[in-house]
């Protein structure tokens, strides 16, 4: 039985993005964003639990990428194209939305065969991208709402993020192997600022703390 524990973790972040799915397409994207946020809490504990374990398979690798597919390109992808929906009167525009689905597909199969991603990640993972766009909902409701009514700004998002995915930038693997803090301080250091982002900027952070992902992981690329 445990050792199906990992890809029922993977099937619950499948779960999220589905339901994410179809709260967007009723209008409801912030229902959708917190799916989004669930579906990273159970991608981040399969692949903890296998590692704990000790229960990898090919089968639990694909379906994680099946399931981020959906969780993490499909889902946000479907949230940009609601909003350029709302935006813009050209029929054609809000399918620039769905650059996050294409470009994730991409990212994930060059992920899935790609051996240096073992240790470290080649262009911005998937779920970062997803978190990303996650929090456009609550910002257009807020101070930013003029800023996010703009399409060029939100197709510019998709553009960015589709680019960042399928780059070869070395980045940061945020897999924990142990909770030693000389083997993961990088971690511990991404982990620490982030919260203080949290806490200070609140749930605007979370498009903050993936650029700070960025920029430490090439501090560190020049370090080394």
């Amino acid at each position: 039985m445990i050792k199906h524990v990992p890809n029922f973790l993977t099937l619950c972040n499948l779960a999220c993005g589905c339901v994410g799915v179809v709260a967007v397409f009723e209008g409801d994207l912030q229902t959708g964003a917190i799916m989004i946020w669930a579906g990273a809490l159970f991608d981040f504990f399969d692949g903890f639990a296998a590692r704990m374990l000790k229960k990898y398979s090919s089968i639990g690798k694909d379906l994680d990428s099946l399931a981020d597919l959906i969780t993490f390109c499909f889902l946000p992808g479907s949230m940009l194209f609601y909003l350029l929906q709302q935006h813009t009167s050209t029929s054609w525009i809000p399918y620039f939305g769905f650059l996050l689905a294409i470009f994730g597909a991409l990212r994930l199969a060059k992920f899935n065969n790609d051996t240096r991603q073992s240790e470290n990640f080649h262009g911005l993972p998937v779920p970062a991208s997803g978190i990303f766009v996650s929090v456009l909902p609550f910002i257009s409701a807020n101070q930013f709402h003029g800023i996010l009514s703009n399409d060029v700004v939100l197709i510019g998002i998709a553009v960015f993020l589709s680019v960042m995915m399928v780059s070869d930038i070395k980045l940061m693997s945020l897999k924990f192997k142990n909770f030693s803090f000389k083997a993961n301080q990088s971690r511990y250091i991404l982990i620490f600022v982030s919260l203080l982002f949290i806490i200070f900027f609140k749930i605007v952070a979370l498009p903050i703390i993936i650029i700070w992902y960025v920029v430490l992981s090439l501090a560190l690329n020049v370090k080394k």
